[in-house]
């Protein structure tokens, strides 16, 4: 962000700039403003810059990480692989079980592109490896922590400096029906309660800042409040702690330091795009990062797909960034195929709404596709396919492989019908033509559909 406002164009707003086949220059100034950025970390090895933000393809995170009871480092390592192949643009370690300084660098030499953490998980599992609770912890090993992911090379963190005091008292007698659902946001609610004290990273947020910009580390500023169920959407709390969000936007930004702005959660469909709105509003256009949002509370083993539903109409209304929902959500955690599963049905989603925004590229991809299936053109549906494999696995199992149709229409393909009336129709006003009968035979196209649907609707047309 120092560079941009500088006016300098670095190689990575150069690498950005020509993946998403925009101006160099128009990316530094939407840099600089901090409506867009690129997470990445001094300390990176390997580094390839992604972008996200206004203007920009709406970007993917997928979550991977152990828990205290499932450690398996080849596992995670397995899903950095799947994420990699199936097109997440950035991953956070959200491990809560083992050696998580040697996992995390693990996975970050492995990977390439951003990654993410949430420091107060590790300072959560090594008080208990002490047999402590989070009540005790030293504001000192929160910053300790953070500052050691710096070192290591972490791109962007998720930091709840939201949940404020104040904002506590506001969400206690919002009498929720699912409370407080963020893991990061409860354990600093709960020492605040414990201790009765300030958030340590609202009360110290210049100091974060320091590290941040030491480091180039990213701020992910945490929804703390988000809402977990969509009766609790929009309640005071949420828009109390967004509020707050926006005040440190502007601290973050006079810093140098880069900002995104974390999201629900669970909203209703038909709320969505006023979410989304509200918190561009509040936070001075910052790029938006939502979970979800998932559309109902009830879709439990399938919410991928309630996440994927709201996602893209999140994407539509401007929401730049998604985290991906896998089907073992509220269940479990996500194993290998999950992982895949997550990354495709929000890539479909973060797609959905780039052709809504206009995003460069996303309308014409789709036309490409429209032209090959027309054309029966497999191997370059096969390219255009968000999941090349899925599709190429499922046409290897129709029994009509070696025809070039399919077996849900066999014999009665449309496209191969539709190409027949085309050639027979063009051949017949080719014959008028020679025939002399062209001005006879000939109707405007568009004219013959106007007639027809005044005969059907009248005045309405």
């Amino acid at each position: 962000m120092q560079a941009a406002r500088q006016g300098i164009i670095t190689e990575e707003m150069r690498i950005v700039a020509q993946d998403e086949g925009v101006d160099p220059e128009w990316l530094r100034e939407q840099i600089a403003k901090g409506r867009v950025v690129i997470p990445r970390n001094i300390n990176h090895p390997n580094y390839y810059p992604v972008g996200i933000g206004e203007g920009l393809r709406t970007k993917v995170n997928a979550n991977i990480g152990t828990s205290p009871d499932h450690i398996d480092l080849e596992e995670e390592l397995l899903k950095v692989e799947i994420c990699e192949r199936y097109g997440a643009d950035t991953i956070m370690d959200l491990s809560t079980g083992g050696d998580l300084d040697f996992i995390r660098m693990t996975i970050i030499n492995r990977w390439h592109k951003p990654l993410g953490t949430v420091p107060i998980y590790q300072v959560a599992w090594e008080l208990l490896k002490e047999g402590k609770s989070i009540t005790e912890m030293d504001p000192e090993h929160l910053f300790e922590v953070i500052e050691r992911q710096a070192q290591q090379g972490v791109d962007f963190m998720t930091l709840h400096c939201g949940v404020t005091r104040d904002a506590i008292h506001i969400f206690v007698q919002q009498n929720r029906a699912c409370g407080m659902v963020s893991r990061g946001g409860s354990l600093l609610a709960h020492w605040m309660a414990h201790n009765r004290a300030e958030n340590p990273l609202y009360e110290q947020f210049d100091r974060l800042l320091e590290i941040c910009a030491k480091y180039d580390v990213t701020i992910s500023l945490g929804d703390g409040l988000r809402p977990g169920a969509i009766a609790d959407a929009g309640d005071a709390a949420q828009w109390y702690e967004t509020s707050v969000l926006g005040e440190l936007t502007l601290r973050a930004w006079e810093a140098g330091v880069q900002v995104m702005i974390e999201g629900p959660g669970h909203v209703p469909i038909h709320h969505i795009e006023a979410h989304i709105k509200m918190m561009k509003r509040l936070c001075y256009g910052a790029p938006i990062y939502v979970l979800g949002p998932l559309t109902c509370d009830i879709g439990a083993g399938y919410d991928h797909i309630t996440g994927a539903i709201g996602g893209a109409i999140a994407a539509a209304a401007g929401a730049d960034f998604l985290c991906y929902i896998t089907p073992a959500e509220h269940l479990r955690l996500p194993d290998p195929e999950d992982v895949r599963q997550g990354i495709i049905a929000t890539r479909i989603a973060a797609h959905s709404g780039d052709i809504a925004k206009g995003v460069k590229g996303a309308w014409e991809r789709n036309l490409e596709m429209s032209k090959a299936r027309y054309r029966l053109d497999w191997e370059t549906m096969f390219a255009l396919a968000i999941d090349p494999d899925k599709a190429r696995e499922y046409r290897m199992m129709s029994e009509d492989y070696e025809k070039g149709v399919c077996t849900m229409c066999g014999d009665f393909c449309a496209y191969v019908s539709s190409m027949t009336t085309e050639r027979k129709t063009l051949k017949a006003l080719e014959e008028a033509t020679v025939a002399g009968e062209n001005e006879r035979r000939q109707i405007d196209p568009k004219e013959k559909v106007l007639r027809h649907l005044r005969e059907k609707l009248g005045s309405l047309v």
